[in-house]
């Protein structure tokens, strides 16, 4: 017997127990009233216990629907991505940049620009330098790429945050492990599809090593 039946069949016979008991005490005349009180107390008590239920499952089909939602228009938004060439990526990136609160941001725009293709300041004053690698959704950023960008964002822009972003699928496990221990913030497509759609790119920093990069330099303006 399921658990839910069983619980029923006890409420059930507590209540007959509980009416046999009141009948005896107070004789049959009032027992009617009494059971019609019991009766109306453990309908109400199942109707609002299956209205619950009921709200709670409502809730979570929503909560599921809401996410599929959000992935769809993700990918959405990734497929328009997609159609940009490379250049109109770059600036797409610096667009999300000023979006979220990024100051005195410039695209290159070219090549040899030694890994910059986008640089600003965040709201605090940190130096921002991004890597944009505009990939095919299959492909996966190799550990030579990431190997040029740890060379160039600190040494040669000083950089005190330093962005890979791509619209490839990922990072190898070797380019991710050198993400993390050079502190540059990996953001493959998934990522990307987040920040796209309103992810703030504070969220993205912690994602790697500390993720923050350095303390901002003394002097430095914040605007």
């Amino acid at each position: 017997m399921k658990k839910r039946t069983r619980r029923r069949l006890q409420v059930w016979g507590a209540v007959a127990v509980s009416v046999v008991l009141v009948g005896s005490a107070v004789g049959r005349a009032a027992v009617w009233p009494v059971l019609a009180a019991v009766l109306g107390t453990v309908l109400v008590g199942g109707a609002a216990a299956g209205i619950w239920r009921a709200h709670r499952l409502a809730v979570a089909r929503d909560r599921q629907w809401r996410a599929q939602e959000e992935a769809r228009a993700r990918e959405l938004t990734m497929a328009e991505v997609d159609a940009l060439s490379w250049q109109d990526f770059e600036v797409y990136v610096a667009d999300l940049c000023r979006r979220d609160g990024c100051t005195q941001v410039v695209v290159s725009g070219k090549s040899g620009d030694l890994g910059a293709d986008v640089v600003g300041h965040l709201a605090d004053g940190r130096k921002l330098v991004v890597q944009c690698k505009k990939y095919a959704p299959h492909r996966s950023v190799s550990s030579q790429d990431m190997q040029k960008f740890v060379g160039t964002a600190r040494l040669e822009h000083g950089a005190d945050v330093a962005l890979f972003v791509t619209t490839g699928r990922t990072f190898t496990k070797a380019a991710l492990g050198l993400a993390v221990r050079q502190d540059i913030v990996a953001v493959h497509r998934d990522l990307l599809g987040a920040w796209a759609k309103g992810a703030r790119l504070e969220t993205l920093l912690p994602l790697n090593g500390r993720g923050g990069g350095a303390v901002p330099r003394s002097g430095r303006s914040s605007a």
